[in-house]
């Protein structure tokens, strides 16, 4: 039996609603994952009045209306069995869950709108714990969503705590009759349907019916708040240096790569050649805050573009739904445009910034004044005057399409990687859920279509081919780069290459997913990609790494980060309790030495069974007041596996002054190096330099030696 939750079991519906990422029609739904087209209609779900959906009211003798019960009357069906479950040890039936509250998410991880909910029902699930049970029914769009493996992947970079099941054969959504990505039903405690919604904005709607369920079933005694017994998915998972990153941006210029380091909420600085860890912007930690790199928070950053100077990083903070400016000399984070949560109006209307609602801004583009902004939840390209603040939509109607045209009347789907072609004056995108790279022309004002079907939001697939006879799936990157447009093929685990000219696209390197180096390398969900010199930079998004290609060669390696981790625990805010961060201060007796030849020695003693790191490089970093030395030029210095004593030779000058040192120091597990840890210490040593005057000489050394001596103890972990 197909039941039909949008009629008379529908539940009223309040506030705006976002329909979007659509199903094909019920009676072709069953046939997918083979592509057959989809619906155009992007009206709101049907509703009728809340007494349609539960129990009539009944009225006291004294007039008074009781409270409406939503209590359902049709008993809800069964999962089929065999489904494949995560989140959970074994798969879950409705009858067991008698006594809580469901919710069933039917949704597919490339919708936009889905995602759109996931913080929702986050919300819903933290108000009611031991009440409510949210069921993730995920009926994939396209063939590589359906693999559990990779919804795996998308409950950790998501941090989704509830049950999913994986609905691939779209069993369990053809069997309660629903017609689009997402889709949302809530089922009471005694297993009865009580009504649903498709689109965005169901929490204002959920939230009051399901208080009213948990009071009614309440007091009818009829409630469960015992704890399920669930396995989530990132229990017992290690730690990675990356997690999930969605984007990366080259400067050649200056050797940095900037690096989205997605579900770590952080944007990570790399040396592009050598790996190591210039700095890292963020604390880790998920929320929306401004401030120095140590404290600013973010969630799940994409895309990024540099400032030509090279002093100003523009970030699209993409579950924040907000651009954030970060200024790389002053190491501060501001917000630029954004409010923090997503724009409730559909598409959001343009403002000044920094007070403009946004939404789901995925990837940034730079052209002078002009921040080029790909608004994935709106299906639009906007605008940015970083003059005057003005924020508007450029390209996109707002219906999710696949249409070309004039700008404003063009249809995008989910618009996810952008990179303009100075030269053309092309703003080529990545429209990720059309499975297409588009540009929107901006000299002539319109958008066109350079690879991929075109003609349906549910045709895709890998083949290589000009125009629109080639398909893609999901795209997310895209990078011009020495008149070729660069693809990250997300869903096909490739990068391809098109011409602009003849239109025709083709793989460059790639195939099954996995994960390979060498002349036939392999990826996993590649989203971002740059360009420099004969190099790509790809963020291989599932493979929690960079990954970069030889153009000469097409061969690919690794980019080995050094110091991203041990980096991060130094720079990040130290909370009570927490030991290990903040500069200590050593300040020395007065040290008088003779005019001349001398020597600065440091010291330093580990604890036992520890050692200096030998990958990330620690740093020394001298200073001399009242110029009373001359230190060699190479004196401060970033050292992999210092050894101590270390030394320098100096000549000092007759004088009084004073001598720093500012020591930044990684040292791990001799073993196991699994725990590696900072000593940031600062010493200062006044100095009285004199000529021709004797002094007694540090043990061993001459007389002209400073020596600093520090023991290293380990903080209480």
């Amino acid at each position: 039996m197909k039941l039909r939750i949008f009629g008379a079991l529908a539940l009223i519906v309040a506030g705006a609603v976002f329909l979007g990422c659509q199903s094909p029609s019920r009676s072709e739904a069953s046939e997918l994952p083979v592509a057959v087209g989809e619906t155009d209609d992007q009206t709101s779900p049907e509703g009728v009045s809340p007494t349609d959906g539960g129990k009539a009211s009944e009225a006291d003798s004294d007039g008074t209306e009781e409270r409406k019960s939503w209590a359902g009357i049709q008993p809800a069906p069964e999962f089929p069995a065999g489904l494949e479950w995560l989140n959970t040890e074994q798969p879950l039936t409705l009858s067991e869950l008698k006594g809580k509250v469901v919710i069933l998410d039917f949704w597919t991880y490339g919708c936009i709108n889905c995602i759109h909910n996931l913080p929702w029902l986050k919300k819903l699930q933290q108000e009611f714990p031991q009440e409510l049970v949210i069921l993730g029914i995920h009926s994939a769009k396209f063939i590589q969503e359906g693999q559990t493996e990779n919804i795996r992947n998308i409950i950790l970079r998501y941090d989704l705590d509830h049950p999913i099941v994986n609905d691939n054969q779209f069993q369990v959504f053809n069997m309660w009759g629903a017609r689009a990505w997402p889709t949302l039903v809530i089922i009471d405690p005694v297993g009865n349907i009580v009504g649903g919604m498709s689109g965005e904005g169901f929490y204002p709607v959920f939230k009051p019916v399901i208080e009213s369920l948990i009071a009614e079933f309440d007091s009818r005694g009829m409630l469960d708040r015992s704890a399920l017994n669930l396995k989530r998915e990132k229990e017992g998972l290690p730690e990675t240096v990356l997690s999930f990153p969605g984007k990366v941006l080259a400067d050649g210029q200056r050797k940095r790569l900037f690096i989205s380091d997605t579900s770590h909420h952080r944007i990570v600085i790399a040396h592009m050649e050598n790996g190591s860890v210039l700095d890292v912007i963020g604390s880790g930690r998920e929320g929306f805050s401004d401030g120095h790199f140590a404290g600013a928070e973010f969630n799940d950053p994409q895309g990024l573009a540099l400032s030509g100077d090279g002093n100003t990083l523009y970030v699209a903070d993409t579950d924040n739904h907000a651009v954030r400016r970060v200024d790389l000399i002053a190491r501060e984070v501001a917000t630029l445009a954004g409010l923090g949560s997503q724009a409730t109006s559909y598409p959001p209307d343009p403002g000044i910034a920094p007070q403009v609602a946004l939404s789901s801004p995925w990837d940034l583009e730079l052209e002078g004044s002009g921040l080029y902004i790909a608004m994935a939840g709106s299906h639009q390209l906007w605008r940015m005057d970083l003059y005057s603040g003005e924020t508007r939509a450029l390209a996109g109607s707002g219906i999710e399409g696949f249409s070309d045209g004039p700008l404003d009347q063009a249809e995008l789907a989910q618009p996810s990687g952008l990179s303009l072609d100075r030269e053309s004056r092309r703003l080529y995108f990545a429209d990720s859920e059309g499975s297409t790279i588009r540009w929107a022309d901006l000299g002539s004002g319109t958008v066109g279509t350079l690879a991929g079907s075109g003609k349906s939001l549910f045709e895709f697939g890998d083949r290589d081919g000009t125009g629109n006879q080639a398909l893609l799936q999901h795209p997310l990157g895209v990078v011009v780069h020495r008149g070729q447009v660069y693809v990250a093929d997300t869903y096909n685990s490739k990068i391809k290459v098109a011409d602009p000219q003849s239109r025709e696209i083709r793989t460059l390197v790639g195939g099954q997913t996995g994960w390979r180096d060498g002349a036939d390398p392999l990826f996993y969900e590649p989203g971002g990609i740059d360009a420099y010199g004969d190099r790509l930079y790809v963020a291989d998004t599932n493979n929690h790494s960079v990954r970069v290609i030889d153009l000469a060669t097409g061969s690919a390696s690794t980019l080995v980060l050094k110091g991203a981790k041990e980096l991060s625990l130094s720079i990040g805010p130290k909370s009570s309790g927490e030991s290990g961060s903040e500069t200590a201060t050593v300040r020395l007796e007065p040290v008088q030495l003779t005019a001349g030849d001398g020597l600065i020695r440091l010291e330093v003693r580990l604890p036992v069974g520890y050692k200096v790191n030998d990958t990330a490089p620690s740093v020394f970093e001298w200073e001399v007041q009242g110029r009373v030395a001359v230190l060699p030029a190479d004196a401060t210095r970033s050292v992999v596996e210092p050894s101590f004593p270390l030394e320098l030779e100096v000549e000092f000058l007759e004088g009084s002054g004073e001598l720093a040192l500012n020591m930044f120091l990684i040292y791990c597990e001799a073993e196991q190096d699994q725990v590696c840890l900072i000593e940031r210490v600062r010493f200062e040593a006044p100095i009285r330099v004199k000529t021709g005057v004797g002094v007694d000489p540090p043990a061993g050394l001459s007389a002209n030696a400073v020596v600093f001596h520090h023991q290293v103890d380990l903080p209480e972990l």
